[in-house]
Order: structure tokens, then C-alpha cells, then sequence
């Protein structure tokens, strides 16, 4: 017994012995590490004393330190970022739908602003600013080595002023300028209308009302059309969306989902993760969708489109989208400000993520641009070539195996195709989804013709 009691007791000792020398260092490198951080705090003391004490002019204190918080947030990510109070006091106006600017949502890359979408039917989308411009000047200020929020703060004005932004796109060959008048930016979230039988719902951006909107304006429709029978299907439009509030992108994808995951968000720690589930009920009662996306749908945009094509709920439409697949938390400060903290990344159902990806689209439909040279003659003359036929040549024998009703009846088709010819000319992405719906709809069981 005397032998187990020792044996025991020199594997109690070995124990405290092994566990002072794994501590130890632990504790020794905690402690340097904390030593560091609290030199480096000095260090950044030391560095405002000196500014405020022999700087070539007075100094602002406050602005200072806001700067000095600002940088550390910026730092991090294009995306976060320190709001002044009158800062957060705009962010909470703008998801509440109604603001004073240009109408552009913007990040910062290589040093200058890009435009990741206008905003629909606001002074910048007038003006011709397109998704993926370089804004490199301000009313002849470059905006190098500004932060995105001081090169914001500079486009900032009263409304009914006038800004010149010089812009820099792809495919021009010179640096262009842009006048545009600031306005005050009412967002409507979702416009709805309809393209022969299928139903397009635009979204412009994800606030307060999207969700709302949505609802109410198919429901709109889908009674005007004659009830969802009536209807061939939905395009939802998210093009040059730049994204917005994560719970309505949510609510929108639920809204034609009956079930799965919509999106999960994974943050530095497990616990910071969550997952998004739909729930039972389609709005769209299981008729084909098209999503249409380009390089200015982002963020909570890219939420829809990934979840609609992970589930094969959607067609997927347009040119890649914009690649923001990270989660923004907005902290309140002390003073009415606010943090914007980069504080999870968010996965599609399939569980990929679109940071710096992008969605695919299933089919690619580029938006094709216009020849500025054409005349007018020349599409007419194109368009006189397009549309002869055989009834228009002279003595053409007639067709003698259709009644009048059935004459009626195909050029009354012939008519809505036709219709539907012109769309591509004002949007060709959004005619070709409307065809796509067309075929879909032929191809459902009950459309083959009788043998």
C-alpha cells in the first residue's frame, strides 16, 4: 500500500509539476502581450500630445480622435467603418427609404471611388453613371488617398446644388466628366409591372419597405393579370441592387421558398454563427422565376439570387454580381455614433461563399451596349429588311387551311412577340428573361396540343 500511495502521490506531483511548466510561458507570453498592446497605447498618446502641441495649426481634438478610430476601422476592411453622429443619424434614414445625394451606392478600390449601382431613377442613374465607374475627381479635387468617407463627405451637399465628378469606365478611352444636380433620394423598393403574361418585380434596394412592397405589388398584379393562372411567371429584377438589410433579403428569398435554408452566417467565433430557415408558403405558388443579376447587384441581393439558385427555385440570369459576402453590424457609441463592424461572412444553402465571387449566373446575358454611331436611317433600313416576307411578295397565293379565328389568334400571338422584339431593343436582359419564361410556360404539362 505504502508503494501505490507513493506511486500516486509522485503522479500528483509530476502533475503539478507538468502543469506549471506548460502555464508558465503562457502566462509569460499573455503578459508581454498585453505589455505591448498598453506601449503601443502610450505610443499613441504620446504621438496626439505632439500633434496638439506642434502642429503647424491648431488642431480640432475631437476630429482627431474620430480620425485616429476611423483609420483603425478602416483598416480592417473596405467595408468597416466609424459614423460620426450625423453619420449614423443618415444611415438610419437611408434604410428607412429617403435621403439627400447623387444616388449611387459606392466602395473603395486601388485608392479611387467605384461605383457599385445607381439607384434607380435618382440624379446619378439620369445622369448615365453606370455600375463598375471609377470616380477619380470631385468637382476637380482628386479623391486619392481620401478615405471612402471623406470622398462621400466631398460628394455631400445641399439639395439642388451641382457636383462635377470626373469618371473614368471601361471601354471609354478618356476620363469624362459628369454634372449632376444633388436631389433628395426617395427609394421606392420594388416598382411592379407586366410584360405580357409574366410579371417583373424590379427591387432597387433592401430597406424597411421591400418586403412590404414586394408583397403588395404582385398580389397587384397577379389580380389584374387574372389570377396566377393567368400569369406565366416572374422575373425578379435585382441588377444594380446594392444590397441593404440582411432581414429583408430574408423575408424575400422566404417569400418563394417553402422550405430549406436561406442563408447562414458564420462569424470569428461558433457562436457568433446562425442560420436562416423559410418557411411554409410560395407567394409565387411554384411558377418559374428568373432572377436577373449584373456586376452592380450586391450584399443582400446576392443572399436572394444565391439561395433562389441553390434550391433550383430560380433561373439565373446576367453577368456576375459584385462579391460583398460579408455581414456589417452597426454598434451604437457613446456621443449618438456608431461602428461598422465586419462581423461574419454569409454562406449560400449549399454552403458557399460569395466574398470576392460573386454569383454565377446560370445563363450569361450580357446587356449589350449601344452603337453610338448608327443613325437613325440605318435602324429603320435594318428594320425594313427584318420584317419582309412572303405576303409581301407580289401574287403571294393566300393560306387556305386556317379559319379567321385562327388567323385572328396567331397574329394576336404574333403581335405580343412583337412586343416583346421591341423590349430587347430598351433591355435585352429583360426580354430574354421573359422569353425564358415564355418557353418554361410551353413546356409545362397540358400546354402540347391535343393528338
Amino acid at each position: 500500500m505504502k508503494k501505490f500511495a507513493m506511486a500516486a502521490l509522485g503522479g500528483t506531483l509530476a502533475g503539478v509539476l507538468l502543469s506549471t511548466q506548460i502555464a508558465g510561458p503562457l502566462i509569460a507570453q499573455e503578459t508581454d502581450r498585453n505589455a505591448s498592446i498598453y506601449e503601443q497605447l502610450d505610443l499613441f498618446g504620446d504621438i496626439f500630445e505632439r500633434i496638439r502641441a506642434q502642429y503647424v495649426e491648431e488642431v480640432d481634438e475631437k476630429e482627431l480622435i474620430e480620425a485616429a478610430i476611423n483609420g483603425m476601422l478602416t483598416s480592417l476592411d473596405p467595408h468597416s467603418s466609424y459614423l460620426s453622429p450625423d453619420d449614423a443619424a443618415d444611415m438610419r434614414v437611408q434604410t428607412r427609404g429617403e435621403f439627400g445625394g447623387l444616388g449611387i451606392e459606392v466602395t473603395q478600390e486601388e485608392g479611387f471611388v467605384k461605383v457599385v449601382s445607381p439607384i434607380d431613377d435618382t440624379p446619378a442613374d439620369e445622369a448615365g453613371i453606370e455600375a463598375g465607374d471609377f470616380i477619380t475627381h470631385v468637382d476637380g479635387e482628386s479623391v486619392l488617398g481620401l478615405t471612402l468617407d471623406d470622398a462621400v463627405e466631398l460628394m455631400r451637399g445641399p439639395v439642388g446644388s451641382e457636383i462635377v465628378i470626373t469618371v473614368v469606365r471601361e471601354g471609354v478611352a478618356e476620363p469624362f466628366d459628369v454634372t449632376i444636380v444633388r436631389d433628395t433620394i426617395k427609394l421606392t423598393a420594388v416598382r411592379t409591372r407586366t410584360e405580357g403574361k409574366s410579371v417583373v418585380l424590379r427591387i432597387t434596394t433592401f430597406n424597411d419597405q421591400t418586403y412590404p412592397n414586394l408583397e403588395e405589388g404582385l398580389k397587384k398584379a397577379v389580380e389584374e393579370a387574372g389570377g396566377m393562372e393567368a400569369i406565366n411567371g416572374i422575373v425578379l429584377d435585382l441588377r444594380n441592387n446594392p444590397g441593404g438589410l440582411l432581414t429583408q433579403a430574408i423575408k424575400v428569398s422566404d417569400a418563394f421558398l417553402d422550405k430549406g435554408e436561406i442563408v447562414s452566417t458564420r462569424g470569428r467565433q461558433a457562436s457568433d454563427g446562425d442560420r436562416f430557415n423559410a418557411t411554409a408558403g410560395d407567394l409565387a405558388e411554384s411558377k418559374p422565376i428568373v432572377v436577373l443579376i449584373n456586376g452592380g447587384s450586391a450584399s443582400a441581393s446576392e443572399i436572394v439570387a444565391g439561395a433562389l439558385q441553390d434550391h433550383r427555385r430560380a433561373i439565373v440570369v446576367g453577368t456576375k454580381s459584385f462579391g460583398k459576402g460579408s455581414v456589417q453590424t452597426v454598434m451604437p457609441l457613446k456621443g449618438d455614433g456608431a461602428m461598422r463592424l465586419t462581423t461574419a461572412r454569409y454562406y449560400t444553402p449549399s454552403g458557399r461563399s460569395i466574398q470576392a465571387l460573386g454569383v454565377s449566373p446560370d445563363i450569361i446575358v450580357e446587356q449589350p451596349r449601344v452603337d453610338p454611331t448608327a443613325t437613325e436611317e440605318d435602324e429603320d433600313d435594318s428594320a425594313a429588311r427584318r420584317s419582309r416576307s412572303e405576303a409581301d411578295l407580289r401574287g403571294a397565293i393566300s393560306n387556305d387551311s386556317l379559319s379567321e379565328d385562327e388567323i385572328r389568334q396567331i397574329e394576336e400571338e404574333r403581335a405580343e412577340a412583337e412586343k416583346s422584339a421591341e423590349l430587347r431593343e430598351e433591355d435585352y436582359q429583360l426580354a430574354y428573361a421573359i422569353d425564358l419564361l415564355k418557353g418554361l410556360h410551353a413546356l409545362e404539362p397540358g400546354d402540347a396540343p391535343a393528338e
